[in-house]
């Protein structure tokens, strides 16, 4: 009996030693979440047996229990790498499609020959689908997928559309806009320039030009002529030439007509003021150029939408006696846009930002967490499945409920202390030379016993 007693007392220290070496080896391992031996005693007894005087069996292996603690974290500079900051587990999968998932902490994510983001084990990481804004359309395990990053972003959009927002001196000299000529600076007050983009995504240069006609100020307003071009080339104004009233005699009415048009047969519009700097409109109304193709200006490349026409929105513009200062300019144009940058967000959003300026939302990384994380099966390389006693996986977003914040460029380094591992190594190994030593003694007394005659 003493011979099993100590012989369980070796197999639970041995456990022990087992054990602590396997955190110490792990204690650089991303992710990784240290064990603890745990032990039972043995007892056996029976209805007549004197339980005041039975001794113990010896000593079991009740459990080999692994600590969820959070552990520290490693900042990095690869915006992929995330760690978890609070509960849950990333999800990922072996394959594409498939609904056998394994849960980890470990967040050394990294794109691969397909651009999916994968694991050092070529798992796939698991993401909950997202809108336009970035809003989740469900979060539930059995709708996720593995997140790929496209290294273009969509087809490339024509401008239609151009905004303008500025402010006119009021004190600028007058010229006549019969004389302008964009390549004579004398010839026009001011210019603003502002990219498009053509059918194809071909970017343009359309540059607007300002001229301050004279006798152009009337019934307390005052007038602009705006002339266009796209890549230094004429662009004209769609519909009949554009007038505005000139008072000639300084009697505060008009009574002549001056044309937005230069000598060449450059036709521009026409932007009123009144006498506090408030844009009144403009002539014509609606501000659109002529075609830009082959039968308009011909500003633009083969093979391009030829019919393609600018609308000049001027949004609030002014007339003060300040500089002139452009305050906004936007177009709704873009071309074909290649990947520069990938960021995730606490909440688990995967934004990818392009070269068009434009950033998409791609998906949400989903976390999965369980009633008892002890109860998680070990499957290797970081990663646990669910089990029975576990219970199953509930999924949900970062940033919610019991689901910690997602960090982006930082992992979560081993929850091991390596200071306290080596005193249970120490003290692992005394319990060892303990129970050896209660061997040893009983191998004695058996010896002395034989040896009575």
């Amino acid at each position: 009996m003493s011979f099993n007693i100590a012989l369980s007392g070796i197999s639970a220290a041995q456990k022990d030693l087992n054990t602590t070496a396997n955190n110490i080896a792990n204690v650089n391992t991303v992710g990784f979440k240290e064990s603890r031996a745990e032990f039972a005693d043995v007892y056996a007894n029976s209805i007549f047996a004197n339980s005041k005087t039975t001794v113990g069996g010896g000593v079991t292996t009740s459990q080999v229990a692994q600590q969820f603690h959070q552990g520290s974290m490693q900042f990095t500079s690869n915006a992929l790498d995330m760690a978890i900051n609070g509960g849950g587990f990333f999800v990922t999968s072996s394959e594409v499609g498939s609904q056998d998932m394994s849960f980890t902490r470990a967040g050394a994510f990294k794109v691969d020959g397909n651009n999916y983001l994968v694991n050092s084990s070529g798992h796939f990481l698991q993401t909950f689908p997202v809108d336009k804004d970035g809003n989740s359309t469900s979060v539930s395990l059995t709708t996720t997928k593995p997140v790929q990053i496209p290294d273009t972003a969509g087809q490339p959009q024509k401008t239609n559309d151009v905004g303008i927002q500025m402010n006119l001196n009021a004190a600028e000299e007058t010229l006549d806009p019969a004389n302008f000529d964009p390549t004579k600076p004398e010839t026009f007050n001011n210019s603003t320039s502002v990219t498009i983009y053509d059918s194809l995504g071909e970017p343009q240069i359309l540059t607007t030009y300002f001229v301050r006609p004279p006798e152009a100020a009337h019934n307390g307003e005052s007038n602009w002529v705006a002339f266009y071009a796209v890549d230094g080339k004429q662009v004209d104004i769609a519909g009949p030439v554009a007038t505005y009233g000139r008072d000639t005699t300084g009697d505060g009415t008009a009574d002549a007509t001056g044309n937005a048009e230069n000598a060449s047969g450059w036709k521009g519009s026409v932007l009123s003021f009144n006498d506090t700097g408030t844009y009144t409109g403009s002539d014509p109304a609606v501000i659109q150029t002529e075609e830009l193709g082959v039968g308009g200006a011909n500003v633009l490349g083969p093979g391009t939408d030829g019919t393609q026409t600018l609308t000049l929105n001027f949004n609030n513009p002014t007339q003060y006696s300040s500089a002139f200062e452009v305050t906004e300019l936007s177009q709704d144009g873009t071309t074909v846009g290649r990947l520069t940058n990938v960021e995730v967000g606490a909440d688990g959003l995967i934004n990818a930002s392009y070269s068009n300026g434009s950033t998409v939302a791609l998906a949400r990384v989903a976390l999965a967490r369980f009633s008892n994380e002890q109860g998680l099966t070990q499957v290797g390389n970081t990663s646990w499945k669910a089990s029975l006693d576990s219970g199953p996986a509930l999924a949900g977003e970062a940033n919610s409920g019991t689901f910690g914040g997602i960090r982006s460029s930082a992992l979560e380094q081993s929850n091991v202390d390596l200071t306290t591992e080596l005193v249970d190594l120490i003290s692992a190994q005394r319990n060892f030379q303990a129970n050896s030593r209660t061997l040893e003694v009983n191998n004695t007394l058996q010896q002395t016993v034989l040896q009575i005659r």
